[in-house]
């Protein structure tokens, strides 16, 4: 088990990294959600993805 460990640690530390900054980008999401902010301008015609058109 400790050989399969540190032959695969670089993609293991790898891996938590990427783990680590979804759930960064997830939170950070979440609480603008909370707050109000919107990535949305506003401006449905320069867009192409509002569901409003």
């Amino acid at each position: 088990m400790l050989r399969w460990v540190s032959e695969n640690l670089g993609t293991m530390l790898v891996a938590l990294m990427l783990a680590g900054i979804v759930t960064a980008i997830v939170v950070k999401l979440r609480k603008d959600k909370k707050q109000g902010k919107s990535i949305c301008s506003g401006n449905c015609g320069m867009c192409g993805s509002c569901p409003k058109q």
